[in-house]
Parts: C-alpha cells; sequence; structure tokens
C-alpha cells in the first residue's frame, strides 16, 4: 500500500509541474507574439494604406460638389452708397464681405468688395448686384471638385484606420524600443491625417461659400483694363504713344547737355576760329 500510494503521489506532482510549465510558455508566447512583431506589423499596415485615389461615383448635378466664382462690375451714381447696399446683400443672403478696398475721388471713386455667399443664393445675388447700377462687365466660372472630395474622403477614412491601428500597437508595446519607435510612427500618421482633414475643410468652405467679386464705378471712373482699341488703330496709337515718350527723351537728354555744349562749345569753337584765321593769313607771307 504504501509503495502504490507513493507512486501514485509522485505521478500527481510530475503532472502537476508539467501543466504549470505548459501555462507559463503558453504565457510568454501570447506576450511575445503582442508585441515583438510591432514593427512588422506597422510595415504591412502601411503597405495596405498607401493613398490610391477613390473612384468619383456618378452623382447627380445637385449632389456634386462644385465651387462658384464671379466678378461684376457696376457703374452707380453714389459708390458708398452701393457699398453699403452691396453689404446688405451678402448679410442678407447669410454670407459675409472677406475684402472691401475703395478710393475717392472728384467723381472718379471706385470701390472693389469681395463677398462671401452661400453656393445657393449665388445666382440671385449676383443679379441683384448688377441691379445697383448699370453692368458694365460680369463673368462667371465654375469648378467640379466633386473627384477630389470623394477622394479625400477615402484617404482620411484610411488614415483614420491607421491611426487607430498605430494606438493600439503603442498599447501594446512592451519595450523601450518599441515605444519609442511606435510614438514616432503614430505621430506622423496623425500629421497625415491633420493635413489630409485640413485640405477638406478647404474644399468644403469654397464649396458651401461662393466668392464674388464686385466693383463700384463712379459716373466719371474708368474701368479696369481701359477703353484702348483693339487692331490696328490700338497698333497705331500705341506706336505714337512710344514715338512721343522717345521724343520726349531725346528732348530731355538734349536738355541736360545745352548747357554743357554752350560752356565748352563757344570757347572751343572761338579758339578753332582764331587758328583757322591766323593760318591763312600766313599762307600768303610764305609765298616768294
Amino acid at each position: 500500500m504504501n509503495r502504490t500510494t507513493y507512486l501514485l503521489g509522485t505521478a500527481l506532482v510530475a503532472g502537476v509541474l508539467l501543466a504549470g510549465c505548459s501555462a507559463d510558455s503558453s504565457d510568454d508566447s501570447q506576450a511575445t507574439s503582442a508585441a515583438a512583431p510591432a514593427a512588422d506589423q506597422l510595415q504591412a499596415q502601411a503597405a495596405e494604406g498607401k493613398d490610391t485615389p477613390a473612384q468619383a461615383p456618378d452623382l447627380k448635378v445637385d449632389q456634386r460638389s462644385i465651387i462658384y466664382r464671379g466678378t461684376v462690375t457696376v457703374r452707380v451714381e453714389n459708390v458708398d452708397a452701393a457699398a453699403g447696399q452691396a453689404t446688405g446683400l451678402a448679410k442678407t443672403a447669410g454670407g459675409f464681405v472677406s475684402g472691401d478696398n475703395r478710393s475717392s475721388g472728384n467723381g472718379d471713386a471706385t470701390a472693389t468688395m469681395e463677398l462671401r455667399v452661400p453656393a445657393d443664393k449665388f445666382a440671385s445675388v449676383v443679379d441683384q448686384l448688377s441691379e445697383l447700377g448699370t453692368e458694365e462687365q460680369r463673368q462667371i466660372s465654375t469648378e467640379d471638385v466633386t473627384d477630389q472630395t470623394v477622394d479625400l474622403d477615402a484617404r482620411i477614412t484610411v488614415q483614420q484606420a491607421r491611426v487607430d491601428s498605430g494606438r493600439k500597437l503603442l498599447a501594446q508595446a512592451k519595450s523601450l524600443n518599441d515605444l519609442v519607435m511606435l510614438e514616432r510612427e503614430v505621430a506622423t500618421r496623425e500629421a497625415d491625417l491633420a493635413s489630409l482633414q485640413a485640405k477638406k475643410r478647404h474644399l468644403a468652405d469654397l464649396t458651401a461659400l461662393s466668392t464674388i467679386t464686385v466693383t463700384l464705378l463712379d459716373p466719371q471712373a474708368e474701368a479696369a483694363g481701359g477703353d484702348d482699341p483693339a487692331g490696328f488703330l490700338g497698333g497705331l496709337g500705341a506706336g505714337w504713344d512710344a514715338l512721343l515718350a522717345s521724343l520726349r527723351v531725346l528732348l530731355t537728354v538734349l536738355g541736360a547737355l545745352l548747357p554743357w555744349l554752350i560752356a565748352l562749345g563757344l570757347p572751343a569753337w572761338g579758339i578753332f576760329y582764331a587758328v583757322r584765321r591766323l593760318t591763312r593769313r600766313r599762307r600768303p607771307a610764305q609765298q616768294p
């Protein structure tokens, strides 16, 4: 009985020791697999998360992202009063004045204002601005940025996933080297994500608020660019202006040289005349 009991006890102790060793080795392998391949996982994620342009869906016109820009030149009776009305139009539409440059004078005052208004109010505000006086010029341009918007959305989604995965790996770091490397990588990913989000906000601002540049002119003020004729008459006028400019330069140079010519030229001419006269008198005397 004692021998049998001794053998059974020995077998039980050996089984407990083997179970403990296997559990310790399993825990060690799990901890190693959680922290050791951090660099490999980051490289794999970086390879999978490369920025690839996304294909824009086939959206309807009212679903697309479009930037509207416009310029209007209007001749008015009172520039300051018209500028106040333009400011009121922008605020009524839900926008604001982002730039205001004015110059005053006797009948030649001008004002150049930059208005930011909601995109859905763009056309109506342009029409109302043209009614402030006599419209002389209007230019409207649009830019479809739907592809850029969709592409940025896809890039932001991928980059956000990369940042989240980097933060998870950072929380599982077991060594100082892994901690330093992961912190640097997460900071780089967060900076890239912030850059993409800034681009998205800029596009969203341009599409949500359209830009209108309105120029207000007094009755006697000259429009930007002037009214110079084109073609043959324009070339003839430009050539005549160039000739007059050249003559003015020539006359200016002559005016600057004239005092020197008088101060130096008259004495030189007098000496030359006196020498020539003496030479003529000596020639008859020398003849036999």
